[in-house]
């Protein structure tokens, strides 16, 4: 009679870590999402990259009406970083409700609508309809937006400003609410309290810094505006900074983002108390990078004997010797 018993290495094979991790009311099968931006609305990857492998999937900027975008140069490739001058291109939000969000809910991960607008009534309508739109399982909102009726100042660098945003939104939309914010608040602080007291259910940080490059072959900036949004792992050190100090001034869940391309990146994160973390920029290089992430994270747990994202979650704050 064979001995069908597993061998001692397979017996003693401890199971996979657990990636999973809830907030907001949402479920995601690991910690990683497609970062607003830089992975369309999904199907542009169709054939380099499983989607449903993700946790999540933040849209490209939405806004109420369709948009053109910047005109002349829009990516600029610096050391350890890219600058970016899009202009939140994208068809609008009617269009995206109809020809977008089915091939996004066939891909079977959780679906961030990224909401942006240069007015408040923009802002309400477009979380109107996004809040009736099937298939859209939270608005991240971003604030990051110039108020095109009031100088232009963007709504998510004042405290007060931002506020009223959200109340806005979460008074037009029940879906779970993640904010997005800008690192160039001259209170980053004061704003995650200020959104967080107004009804957002979480907060992803952070948005693209401030930056411009010189072309001085014509002797001219780079940008038609002059100034464009920095990311990729230039950011990082920065981002995961600003990280830990809205973790420890908040009480609702934080996303991290910022120049996050490796498994040991995404840790630093989810050690500083992230809930979760958003790749983008390492997607251009490495179309399969949060696969790697996954994959690598998975192994990196699995070695190190964690059971589970939250045995990682906040690890570091533990160590830090309070000041």
């Amino acid at each position: 009679m064979n001995d069908l018993s597993p061998s001692p290495s397979q017996a003693e094979a401890p199971p996979l870590p657990d990636l999973s991790v809830s907030f907001a009311g949402l479920r995601l099968k690991n910690p990683v999402i497609a970062a607003s931006g830089t992975f369309g609305y999904g199907h542009e990857y169709d054939g380099l990259v499983d989607a449903s492998a993700l946790g999540g999937i933040a849209t490209k900027g939405l806004t109420l009406e369709a948009r053109g975008g910047n005109k002349g140069e829009r990516l600029h490739e610096t050391p350890a970083g890219l600058i970016n001058s899009i202009g939140l291109e994208n068809p609008g939000i009617p269009a995206f409700v109809e020809k977008e969000l089915p091939g996004l809910r066939r891909l079977g991960t959780v679906v961030f609508a990224n909401l942006s607008g240069g007015s408040l009534e923009g802002y309400e309508e477009g979380a109107a309809l996004l809040d009736a739109a099937e298939g859209v399982d939270a608005i991240e909102l971003n604030v990051s937006c110039p108020n095109v009726r009031h100088g232009g100042m963007n709504f998510g660098l004042d405290p007060d400003v931002a506020a009223e945003v959200v109340r806005l939104v979460r008074a037009r939309s029940a879906k779970p609410l993640v904010v997005k914010l800008s690192p160039n608040a001259p209170d980053l602080l004061a704003v995650a309290k200020a959104c967080e007291e107004a009804g957002a259910d979480a907060l992803s940080l952070v948005n693209t810094f401030k930056a411009m490059a010189i072309d001085i072959d014509r002797a001219r900036p780079v940008f038609d505006n002059v100034t464009a949004g920095l990311s990729g792992p230039a950011i990082r050190p920065i981002a995961l900074r600003m990280v830990w100090e809205v973790v420890g001034a908040v009480e609702i869940p934080v996303v991290g983002m910022g120049g996050i391309a490796t498994a040991r990146d995404a840790i630093e994160f989810i050690m500083a108390g992230a809930v979760a973390v958003e790749v983008g920029t390492a997607t251009f290089p490495n179309p399969n990078a949060m696969r790697d992430i996954i994959i690598d994270m998975t192994t990196f747990m699995r070695v190190r004997g964690f059971g589970s994202l939250a045995e990682l979650r906040g690890l570091a704050r533990k160590a830090a010797s309070p000041r």
